[in-house]
């Protein structure tokens, strides 16, 4: 695989540590020119011009870049449609070889394989890798050689395999000399101290390469106000103070008020830290971990991380999720239309449902773009089993906010809470909003942030206003209906919708087994 010059194209892995694309083609190229593409293909598809992923990974791009420069390269950015650009520009650089490490989603595969029929045209190889997952594709499978549908056997099958083969990084390090030199800044000085490489026009990578948002037609969001930190750094500094917390994560998770995830999401999503980093330091955690306690919270924190994997596992075998349920009998559920579920469509989106938890979830995700993993379960199946409406809108909503969107986890929780995906909540059991806040918030902490009307009442009364006496609204200065909504549905009657909905698909009576 020795080739003389060579592009890598980063996509979801914007970091220099630790990048499987990276290392493979420093380590096989003399000279290696290093690209992304804001492509207008999904750009121009988002709904808002303030995008919080758009200003991610803009100033995700800054500090890779920045990081390229110290090692004597740059980064060329382009912004138009890369299933053009990337065949175009690796037949003006003349490489050999275009890098990338693998992308799972089928317009992503879809895409890759059009690049590769081009630069195959122009006899360019197009070399692709693992980096995003600890396992891929048919890495992990059942004795007879299916996919696992079912997360425990999966998780069980991944541990008995890995080691330190699968956790170890990429030495990037070693070979960054390769890089191709920076251009001339606009002062005239050079980033590099050899000598600039022949850039064709249009390509050249410089000190002002980097579009603004502004350029790419996006305004800027909040993303600094609520000190979500892009880049390598940000992503180190987030994990740095989680390896604090690695061993209470068991006892804290579930709780939206307390400080129990890693809220390293974001950076797992545009790659700005190794998965392989964050596996290993959890399995270091749990194996060599003085007390139970300690290995317990390092256990269940990589028993997550292979949930992403494990959602991953199933869009590549079942692309069909994407559109369609897991298992295709739940296709014949008659979910709620019309105007009445419109309307209860938008009062869930805006976090105006009646139900304390479930309107602070969705007003944290409104605005923030980040929503508490136990908050994801209780809204998506708010959405499904208490509105009766098709778990595809409420995904859809999802991927428009999330600054975390990642389809194959977004899609996977999302069918599993409607109970139409593999190894699913069963679809007899329904959370029941009140008691899940009861019990995940019970000091009405989370709800008070997110729904300050609702300051004054007593933790009891807060997690059902409409149960509350008159008197003790009063003093709290809620007027139900005014200050803040009374519940669009009863949940025990929606229980019962939600009960006959799927008996009628199973033939099942509507009382649960």
């Amino acid at each position: 695989m020795r080739c003389d010059t060579a592009l890598i194209w980063f996509r979801r892995d914007l970091r220099v540590a630790d990048n499987a694309a990276l290392y493979h083609a420093l380590k096989c190229s003399r000279r290696v020119y290093c690209v992304f593409v804001f492509d207008r293909a999904i750009l121009d598809a988002l709904p808002s011009r303030t995008d919080r992923r758009v200003e991610f990974i803009h100033a995700s791009l800054l500090e890779l870049d920045a990081a390229l420069r110290r090692h004597g390269g740059a980064l060329i950015v382009q912004h138009g449609h890369a299933v053009k650009d990337i065949p175009a520009m690796a037949h003006a650089l003349k490489v050999d070889a275009v890098f990338a490490n693998h992308d799972y989603e089928p317009a992503a595969t879809a895409r890759d394989a059009d690049v590769a029929r081009q630069l195959k045209v122009h006899g360019i190889a197009f070399h692709t890798v693992k980096d995003q997952v600890l396992f891929e594709k048919d890495e992990i499978l059942t004795g007879n050689g299916t996919f696992y549908s079912v997360f425990t056997p999966y998780k069980n099958a991944v541990l008995k395999k890995l080691d330190a083969f699968y956790l170890q990084a990429y030495p990037v390090e070693k070979y960054l000399g390769a890089l191709a030199p920076g251009q001339a800044t606009a002062s005239g000085a050079t980033r590099a101290t050899r000598a600039t490489a022949a850039v064709p026009a249009g390509h050249a990578p410089s000190a002002i390469a980097i579009p603004s948002l502004e350029q790419l037609g996006f305004a800027r969001t909040n993303l600094a106000h609520l000190g979500i930190a892009a880049g390598e750094t940000g992503a180190q500094k987030l994990f740095r103070d989680f390896k604090q917390r690695m061993a209470g994560y068991e006892e804290r998770r579930n709780f939206p008020a307390v400080k129990g995830p890693s809220y390293l999401s974001v950076h797992l999503r545009f790659g700005t830290i190794s998965i392989r980093s964050l596996a290993r330091e959890a399995w270091k955690a749990w194996h060599g971990a003085a007390d139970f306690a300690g290995g317990r919270g390092a256990e269940v924190w990589l028993a997550e991380l292979i949930w992403r994997d494990f959602y991953f596992h199933i869009l590549h075998h079942n692309p069909h999720v994407v559109e369609r349920a897991f298992k295709p009998q739940w296709d014949a559920i008659r979910w709620d239309t019309g105007a009445q579920a419109d309307q209860h469509f938008a009062a869930w989106c805006e976090g105006r449902t009646g139900y304390p938890l479930v309107d602070a979830a969705m007003r944290q995700l409104n605005q923030t773009g980040y929503m508490h993993n136990r908050l994801r379960m209780v809204t998506a199946s708010f959405l499904t089993k208490d509105l009766g409406i098709d778990w595809r809108r409420g995904e859809r909503y999802f991927a428009g906010q999330l600054i975390d969107f990642d389809l194959s986890a977004n899609n996977g929780g999302w069918q599993w809470a409607a109970s139409t995906g593999c190894d699913a909540q069963p679809w007899f059991r329904i959370f029941n909003p009140v008691m899940q806040s009861e019990k995940f918030d019970a000091e009405g902490k989370f709800i008070r942030r997110y729904v300050p009307v609702l300051a004054a009442l007593s933790n009891k009364a807060i997690h059902a206003p409409w149960l509350a006496k008159g008197d003790a609204l009063k003093r709290a200065n809620v007027l139900l209906g005014e200050h803040y909504p009374l519940p669009i549905v009863d949940h025990a009657a929606a229980r019962a919708n939600t009960l006959a909905r799927f008996g009628a698909v199973t033939g099942r009576t509507t009382r649960a087994p």
